[in-house]
């Protein structure tokens, strides 16, 4: 039988069409890891080529995967966020898979354990310090480096992410970080217990933001593309909004971050598949935020070709599942992404002007990714965008004049909910 690709997504993922259309255009069979409840499973069954798998707990999601493998031969594994990193290195090392040490992967998936990884290999991060909820803010407020900011262990995308520029700011940031994770765990929302009961202070580094998209083979690192954030992203929350490639950075800049990028990597122990850095530039030089064993998030994948046309998703999976590389140049266009922000709580009634947006020269798409009728939050308190939009044009001034043009035509109708009985 011919091996299969496993892609560990979770449901809530807005990659999996992505992933599954570039591994039919490599002609790789998929089965998809999701985290579908077990009761839902026992009642309903699982699709043909899906697994369910507890995310909760990854060495059960590991084995899961293990007994799979002795029914179905599996040729690689692609995880999708930093949880499903880890049971992917967990179950690749039992069957001899390309993979990251799990070890690894649980430093790049917890804030405070990368920092620390990161800060031993002397490499520049933000001084940081971890407070657990149950002490309280009190004493961390009297001791924090203002600015600073505070971020949750176990919670992504900016979500819970709070600066605070004195002891009465930091005391609300972490009252409502503590809120945010109650309700997360209830939820089961963390990626490990430890996680949602602990918050990361660290100080504020002034500079701007980007990104960097690479793939480890062997240890050495790949650049794909490097992003430029050219929206300030100086607080009090950080909501990403633009992504635009290539970087109008110095090239100087541009090398330093992708050799401090690479550097992490091996500082953490990465060293097969996707990574994903965030960095900032101080005057000093760049200075890591993250560095995460996964590609880049939501639909943002959709900026990139690489090559004939090849999609992120189609050099990861190729990678993952030993199959002959292509180029890995980067188109020579420039591309960008708008992750468009949600501006207020409340119940989304719909979009109005997406065709007048899509006219906009230079846009690809737009794409709302959340249903009407669907309550949605800001951050910090919220954990999704409302859509994305795509543009390409000769020069990355373009690009970028392209997107918030069509984010201005947006007519975005969110309305307090009902009131309950």
């Amino acid at each position: 039988m011919e091996p299969a690709l496993l892609l560990l997504v979770p449901l809530s993922s807005y990659r999996t069409d992505d992933f599954l259309a570039a591994a039919a255009r490599l002609g790789v069979p998929v089965v998809v890891g999701s985290d579908l409840c077990h009761a839902v499973e026992e009642r309903f069954g699982a699709r043909a080529g899906e697994l369910s798998l507890d995310y909760r707990h990854p060495e059960r999601a590991a084995r899961r995967v293990v007994e799979l493998a002795a029914e179905r031969r599996i040729g690689g594994i692609v995880p999708t966020d930093e949880g499903t990193a880890i049971i992917a290195a967990l179950a690749a090392a039992e069957l001899g898979l390309r993979h990251n040490p799990p070890e690894a992967t649980r430093r790049a998936a917890n804030k405070h354990l990368q920092r620390q990884a990161l800060r031993e290999a002397g490499l520049p991060v933000p001084p940081f310090s971890l407070h657990p909820l149950a002490e309280g803010p009190e004493r961390a407020a009297r001791q924090a480096p203002y600015p600073c900011v505070l971020k949750p262990l176990g919670l992504s995308a900016s979500r819970g992410v709070i600066r605070a520029d004195d002891p009465a700011g930091f005391l609300a940031a972490f009252r409502r970080i503590e809120a945010l994770l109650g309700e997360a765990r209830a939820e089961r929302r963390p990626r490990d217990e430890a996680g949602g009961r602990a918050i990361l202070v660290e100080g504020f580094v002034p500079g701007a933001e980007i990104a960097l998209e690479g793939l480890l083979r062997e240890g050495a690192l790949e650049v794909l593309a490097i992003f430029d954030k050219p929206d300030p992203l100086d607080g009090p929350f950080f909501e990403e909004t633009i992504y635009v490639t290539p970087s109008r950075h110095p090239e100087g800049e541009r090398r330093a971050a992708a050799d401090l990028v690479a550097r992490a990597a091996r500082a953490l122990g990465l060293c097969e598949g996707p990574v994903h850095a965030e960095l900032r530039l101080s005057r000093d030089g760049p200075v890591v935020l993250e560095v995460a064993a996964r590609s880049i998030g939501g639909l943002c994948a959709r900026t990139l070709r690489f090559g004939a046309g090849l999609s992120l998703e189609e050099l990861v999976i190729a990678h993952a599942m030993g199959l002959p590389g292509s180029s890995l140049s980067r188109e020579r266009r420039a591309a960008g992404v708008m992750m468009l922000p949600i501006p207020r709580g409340g119940v989304l009634h719909g979009v109005g002007g997406l065709e007048a947006a899509r006219a906009v020269l230079g846009i690809e798409d737009v794409v709302i990714t959340v249903p009407e009728g669907r309550e949605v939050k800001p951050l910090p308190e919220g954990d999704a965008y409302l859509g994305f939009a795509f543009a390409r044009g000769e020069e990355p001034a373009e690009v970028e004049a392209s997107l918030r043009a069509a984010h201005a035509r947006l007519r975005i109708d969110i309305r307090p909910p009902l009131p309950t009985v």
